[in-house]
């Protein structure tokens, strides 16, 4: 089948994050898929690969290849009336991602499309959420009553946590790889070094989780209360190895640092990352502190401890979200644990006052890692995401 994904970039790089990884695994299972974004930007680092042509042999629109099935193409090229682009068909399936609304010319050729009696499936990838919702409104249909849409009609597609949800993103191949890459240490530090963090090359001697002080990843918005966090490591972990994501958190820690010139944290920035990269990283690291529902995700199927930064929201409903997240992805953890976890959860989101120390996250024998990766495995027992889309845009609703 043809996809054709639409995405918009509101702020930061989750609604590209997820829409790329959704073409990818598309293409990978093949399909062929192309991805309208109107700001195409973050795939320079995120997909470096992609090579962009003046024109598309297939429907004379300039794009970008280099993944097995995906092609991607500017937004404002789908605003283009069919009488300037005759050959640009919409495909079987539509995907407006996160309510993004795809432009008016191009809805007009889904009109075309069903006035030959072939309709194209019409969906709308909602954000990702645990709440109760969530099972109640997947799958539903919205038909268009008005608008160059009229007569119309969408379907809602929710991922989530459970079996009457679309479930999430997750490549077949996804845990296979995350065993192969970085099963032992050697592998672990051969990565790391590969994209600059500097690590101490052993004279025989290889260097224990306990006396390296771990390894976390910070990737946070610019409301982390990182100083907090990272005085709280100064202490109880003063060796540990702080891997800073580009922006927020390279920048939050630098000015920590310039106030504590005797703190012997170390902290490294890193470069923007390739996706493929960016979880062979959380997969490398003892604790995770990620933000934003792409980067959340990647790091329930790394299996290790980690602190969701949620997307805050003027309104407040993020609070809910993030209740409703800790409320399953904890569900059958050991009750001190949890209620350790959650606060840990709220002060990072400035929800709640933050702990004086982290529940024990370095080894890989405790309880924070031993209930990640089961709770993890419990999912990976759900259908993804794009299988359970596949099936979906098959069917008529």
């Amino acid at each position: 089948m043809l996809w054709d994904v639409f995405c918009r970039v509101i702020d930061n790089f989750g609604d590209v994050g997820v829409c790329w990884r959704l073409a990818c695994d598309l293409g990978q299972r093949g399909q062929q898929v192309r991805l309208w974004i109107d700001d195409a930007s973050a795939l320079n680092w995120m997909a470096p690969y992609l090579q962009w042509t003046e024109s598309d042999a297939t429907w004379g629109l300039p794009g970008a290849q280099g993944q097995p099935g995906v092609t991607v193409h500017r937004w404002h090229d789908a605003e283009r009336p069919a009488s300037a682009n005759p050959g640009l068909k919409a495909g079987n399936v539509v995907v407006e991602a996160f309510g993004c609304d795809p432009p008016d010319a191009f809805i007009e050729r889904m009109q075309a499309r069903a006035a030959q009696g072939l309709p194209a499936q019409w969906v709308n990838l909602e954000y990702l959420s645990a709440e109760d919702y969530v099972e109640r409104s997947h799958g539903l249909r919205s038909p268009v009553w008005s608008g160059v849409g009229a007569g119309l009609s969408k379907r809602f597609f929710y991922p989530g946590f459970t079996p009457a949800t679309g479930g999430l993103l997750r490549e077949p191949d996804l845990i296979a790889r995350r065993q192969a890459e970085t099963s032992t240490p050697a592998l672990k530090d051969a990565f790391l070094r590969r994209i600059g963090v500097d690590l101490p090359h052993d004279q025989g001697v290889q260097e224990t989780p306990a006396e390296l002080g771990g390894t976390i990843l910070l990737f946070c918005y610019d409301s982390a209360p990182v100083a907090e966090l990272l005085d709280r490591l100064a202490t109880s972990a003063p060796q540990a190895r702080v891997l800073l994501t580009p922006g927020h958190a390279t920048r939050l820690a630098s000015d920590w640092a310039r106030t504590h010139p005797d703190a012997t944290l170390r902290l490294h920035p890193l470069p923007a990352l390739p996706q493929d990269d960016f979880d062979r990283l959380l997969w490398c690291c003892d604790l995770n502190l990620v933000r934003g529902e792409d980067s959340a995700v990647r790091a329930l199927w790394a299996g290790r401890p980690h602190i969701w930064h949620i997307y805050e929201q003027d309104d407040g409903v993020h609070a809910g979200k993030l209740d409703a997240f800790m409320a399953r992805w904890m569900a059958d953890w050991p009750a001190a644990l949890r209620a350790s976890v959650h606060a840990w959860w709220m002060a990072w989101n400035r929800l709640g006052p933050m702990p004086d120390t982290l529940p024990d996250w370095r080894q890989a024998d405790t309880s924070w890692r031993r209930n990640s990766e089961n709770a993890r495995d419990l999912l990976a027992g759900q259908q993804d995401l794009t299988s359970q889309l596949l099936t979906f845009a098959s069917s008529s609703g």
